[in-house]
């Protein structure tokens, strides 16, 4: 990798969200994203998935040139583009080699990736009946749940979506010292 594209790396503003599958990540982060874009941020999102996926459907140019054996696939139109990489037997990308990937933002959140080291809010509900992850992870910053959680960590309200906007602009964006923890 080059070094300009090194050094935007690190200086990107980067938060996680992480949790197990069904605690709610995903619509939180939608509507934490709606409340940052609001506030006038760029924001980009890297989601991490655990199984194989298409983004492309059978049938469709794209997808008859990539099962032809394209390594890549560009599609563009007026409205937006896609960039579509197949690994064909390459390991997976780290994080960093992801966020080399994307355009200049404010702000990446990042979905899954439970095990990077980038600070996180963890996604907790207990009714999905997994344990936490805070006590074993220090890159956790905050943690987002529908109940009290034991922890002297900030704990945000997962259905308060614009307080959890409001901890990441604070914590990723200006770097402004955490609020003091839900009650």
């Amino acid at each position: 990798m080059n070094a300009p594209a090194e050094r935007n790396i690190r200086q990107m503003k980067v938060i996680g969200f992480a949790g197990w599958s069904g605690s709610g990540k995903t619509s939180l982060i939608e509507q934490v994203i709606g409340h940052l874009t609001a506030r006038g941020l760029a924001v980009s999102l890297i989601k991490h998935a655990h199984h194989s996926f298409d983004v492309d459907h059978a049938g469709k140019d794209s997808w008859r040139h990539r099962r032809a054996g394209c390594r890549e696939v560009l599609v563009s139109s007026g409205q937006r583009w896609t960039l579509m990489h197949e690994l064909r037997g390459a390991p997976e990308l780290p994080l960093e080699a992801l966020l080399g990937k994307l355009s200049d933002c404010d702000l990446v959140l990042v979905e899954g990736f439970k095990h990077a080291a980038i600070p996180k809010i963890e996604v907790y509900r207990a009714e999905v009946g997994q344990p936490l992850l805070f006590p074993g992870d220090t890159h956790i910053v905050a943690i987002a749940s529908d109940e009290p959680v034991d922890t002297r960590l900030p704990r945000l309200d997962i259905n308060d979506a614009e307080a959890v906007a409001d901890f990441v602009y604070r914590w990723a964006v200006t770097r402004a010292p955490a609020p003091d923890p839900v009650a």
